[in-house]
Order: C-alpha cells, then structure tokens, then sequence
C-alpha cells in the first residue's frame, strides 16, 4: 500500500508540474491582448490626438511610445496568424506615426530619450514596409536618422535615469539593423553610439548604476546609498529594472534574425526555433551577461502570487500586485526561453503561472487593466495601486501587458 501510495503522489506531482509548465493555448493569449487593446482603442479612437493628463501632450510622447511597441508586436500576431483585426491594428499604428510625421517629439534635435522612444516603432514600421516592396518609405525613418545623427556628436552622459536605457537604447539597435541593408560600416557607429550610453549609465554615473552584486539597478543617483528602504534594504523599483531589462532583450533580439525568415522585415515564424547572428552584433555577449544577472536577480525575488513587489527587495513598502515590472519581466523571460537562453524547466512554469495570474488578476471583462503603478520613479509614487484604479496614464501599462502577450504566445505550442 505504502508502495502504491508513493506512486500516486508521484504521478500526482508530476501531472502537477506538467499543468504548471502548460501555457494557455494561443488563442486565448491572443483574445486577452485584443480584449485590453480594443478597450484601448475604443477609448481613444484617433491615434493622433494630444493626450491630457494635467496639461496637452502629443500622442508621441514615451507613455504612448511604449504603447505603440507592444501594438507592433500584437499586430504582427495578427498578421502571421491571419487574425482577423490586424488590418485595424496596422491601420492605427500608421495612422499614428503619419500624424506626427514620423519625428521624435520634440523634433529631431532632442536629446531626451522619452522624446524619441517613439522611434523604435517608427523604425519597425519602416521595415515592415519595406519588406513588403515599398521603396518610396524612407520618410518614416529619415527623423530618427537625424536625431540619431545628432547624439553622434554629443556627449554620452544623457541617459541619467534608467528607463530611458528602454527609450534609447533599442532605437540605436533598431536602427543599426535598418542601416545594414544600406552600409554595412555605417550601421556599427549606432551599436557603438549606443554601447558607450549604455555602459555611462551602467558605470559612471553615481559610481554606477547598476549593482552587479545584486544583479539590479538603481533608478538614478537619487537612490544609490546610503539610500535605503524602510528594512534598511537598497531601493530597487520594479518598472526601472523592467524598463531596463526590456532594453536589453529589445537589443539583443535586433542583433539577430530567424532562419528562413526575412532578414530586415522584423517579422519571423511564429515557431521559430533558431536563430543566426547578423553581422552588427556589437557587445552582444556584454548585454547578454547583464541579461543573464538580472534574470538571476528577479526569479530570486518573485512574489508568491506571482507578481513582483513595485520594491523588489522590501515588500513592506508599498507592498501589493503591479502590473507592469511583472509583465516587463516576464516578457523578457519568455524571450530568453523561447532563445534557448534560459532554461525551460526553470523558467517555464513561472512564465505560465505569472501570465495566468495577469489576465485573472489584472484584466477587466471590458479590458481595463488594472494594478496598473502610473507614472513616477519609486515605490511610493501613484499610489494606491489596485484592480480598479485609473492610472494617470493608461497607454505603457497596456504596451507592457502586450509585450508580455507577444512573448508568451510565441512561446506557447
């Protein structure tokens, strides 16, 4: 009987662990992001229209910007699965950037990376049109390439907060992949443009912002210590790890491109199991290092509900669900997997629990989301968090989730 008994626990456990590794079939990954988007859309129907938080901003501005990344990547579900609205979805998105005559915000000689974050989709779009046999394009890069230009002959001291390392740093990759069709040369001076930023950030300023003991970051020289949490620990914000964890897949994922797929069309094989390195893959392994430490650092400090706390390493302080580290964070898991560059049965079940945690959590049934941390750059700003409270910008927290989405379908069978 004993012997019996063990054997059922056994299986038990093993049908267990299997149902955790199970991810939601596509389709049902597929209607959460258009549940939430949709919702979106409906609630601002002209993609061109200033937002109003307080005071009048262009729809270009970063919240939207990070919005607009994950619609590319929603939209591009849609087209390789024949879904049925990625013709409205495209639509939006070129809608969008013809309004704002594909520029950074601000214009071209900005050198705010929240003003040109819009630009990674501007440069997705510009390779996507291309591919498709549209030769007469280059408007719709041709402001980046200015702004970029521009950074060449400034500093690399800009990137003083760490969510702009998302805002910026996969522009330059991005735009490094776009160029390679034309110079070959040409395009390693964005890699390094963006390398040098990166590593100032990372390095310099305040003695370096990133702690590689601790494989996280501090948001800006304002949290570095002898600043401490309220248990005495370092101020680790969840989004800026996410933002800059996403930076990292965002570049990293630039420098490659699926077989059997087009090289520059930034559209792949929904089950693309290999990759091969295209030949702009400068610091490619330095990023992956970094991307590996933080992988390391974050599965360390999960919630048991899934989630991650809005301060990673003192869950007192404002303590609760938030939606967009979490979902910024297993976006850049479910990459690393589907990569082969983490480890499946370390990293699966906790992609596929986080994700389910999300949608029943998180989303509404007419597609609000919420536990959504508005703007800010700590644990205590925009608070309270909670299921039914508007952030004041509602746009990112949507891209995060669709991010996330894009991942995890990609990776589901």
């Amino acid at each position: 009987m004993k012997k019996l008994t063990t054997t059922i626990l056994a299986v038990t456990f093993a049908f267990s662990f299997t149902q955790a590794q199970k991810l939601p079939s596509r389709a049902t990954i597929l209607q959460a992001m258009e549940t939430a988007n949709d919702y979106f859309i409906a609630e601002n129907p002209d993609p061109g229209k200033p937002t109003f938080v307080k005071k009048e901003r262009p729809s270009n501005l970063w919240t939207r910007g990070v919005y607009f990344e994950g619609l590319k990547e929603l939209t591009e579900l849609e087209y390789v699965a024949q879904g049925k609205k990625a013709g409205t979805y495209r639509r939006y998105i070129m809608e969008w950037g013809n309004a704002h005559k594909w520029t950074p915000r601000n214009g071209v000689t900005t050198k705010d990376a929240d003003d040109y974050c819009c630009s990674q989709t501007y440069i997705d779009m510009y390779l996507i049109t291309g591919a498709e046999g549209d030769s007469h394009n280059t408007f719709m890069i041709e402001p980046t390439r200015q702004c970029m230009t521009n950074l060449l002959s400034r500093g690399n001291g800009d990137w003083t907060w760490i969510d702009a390392i998302q805002m910026g740093l996969p522009v330059l990759a991005k735009l490094a992949r776009a160029e390679y069709i034309v110079d070959k040369k040409v395009s390693t001076q964005w890699l390094e443009k963006g390398w040098k930023m990166y590593t100032w950030s990372r390095d310099t300023l305040a003695g370096g912002l990133f702690n590689r003991q601790d494989g996280l970051w501090w948001r800006d020289k304002d949290f570095v210590p002898p600043y401490v949490e309220p248990n005495g620990e370092d101020c680790y914000w969840s989004r800026g790890n996410g933002w800059v964890y996403a930076a990292l897949v965002r570049t990293l994922d630039a420098m490659m491109i699926a077989d059997n797929a087009d090289p520059f069309s930034g559209v792949e094989p929904i089950n693309a199991k290999h990759w091969t390195m295209l030949p702009i893959t400068s610091h490619y392994d330095d990023y992956l290092n970094d991307y590996l430490k933080m992988t390391e650092a974050l599965a360390r400090c999960q919630r048991k509900d899934c989630f991650w706390n809005v301060s990673l390493h003192d869950p007192g302080n404002y303590g609760g669900k938030e939606l967009t580290g979490t979902a910024l964070f297993i976006y850049g898991m479910a990459w690393g997997v589907r990569h082969n560059l983490l480890d499946r049965k370390t990293y699966l079940p906790v992609i596929s629990k986080t994700w389910k945690n999300m949608v029943k959590k998180c989303l509404h049934k007419n597609g609000f989301l919420g536990y959504v941390q508005g703007t800010g750059k700590e644990p205590k700003d925009s608070q309270p968090v909670g299921y039914k409270v508007n952030p004041d910008f509602d746009d990112f927290g949507l891209g995060c989730f669709l991010l996330a989405g894009s991942e995890v379908y990609r990776l589901a069978e």
